[in-house]
């Protein structure tokens, strides 16, 4: 049970059966009366943000999260189907993936975060590698403003905008918590 005082960003609590996370947080004590905690929270079931205040003596509770070590089999009409430790599979659907589907390697290992038994977030290593299948060429000029890209297309469908001198075969990095692109591997 989490009392008001410890409230603060980044922490998840329960509200009405739905795990939040507090997005924003800001404290004030008026001259007379109870301080007062404004805080914004993500629903992290739906996405859903709304911003609450809370006095002093409001209390929380603590949603049942867990998390475990996945690992990436295959994807089957929409759902995504990951192994846990014991090989039973888990599904997970492609919403909860959002732009991670485009990374999912065979074999990666995930970090997944589980409300009463079920994925509501998977979280992939920071940097992944992919093959540029498809780019425009280059053309030169007009790089006074130092950051000219273009478009390219990678292994797994995900478009992003790549410098100048990436060309088609070329293995870029790409930040999964951004979906940009980080540098260039090999060529």
């Amino acid at each position: 049970m989490y009392t008001a005082s410890d409230l603060r960003k980044g922490l998840k609590i329960e509200i009405d059966g739905q795990p939040y996370i507090i997005t924003d947080f800001d404290f004030s004590k008026p001259g007379k009366g109870q301080a007062i905690y404004n805080c914004k929270l993500k629903n992290m079931l739906t996405g859903t943000t709304l911003a609450r205040s809370y006095r002093s003596n409001d209390k929380f509770d603590k949603p049942e999260l867990s998390e475990t070590r996945l690992e990436f089999s295959y994807e089957d009409n929409g759902a995504y189907i990951f192994t846990n430790s014991d090989f039973e599979e888990v599904r997970v659907p492609a919403d909860v993936l959002g732009n991670n589907k485009y990374f999912l390697m065979d074999n990666m290992p995930v970090d997944a975060l589980l409300f009463n038994g079920q994925v509501i977030e998977v979280q992939l290593p920071y940097l992944v590698e992919r093959t540029v299948v498809s780019c425009e060429v280059g053309a030169k000029g007009n790089t006074a403003s130092g950051k000219v890209t273009k478009p390219a297309t990678v292994e797994g469908g995900y478009t992003l905008a790549v410098p100048l001198f990436i060309n088609e075969g070329d293995v870029i990095r790409i930040d999964t918590r951004t979906g940009e692109y980080s540098d260039r591997v090999r060529s």
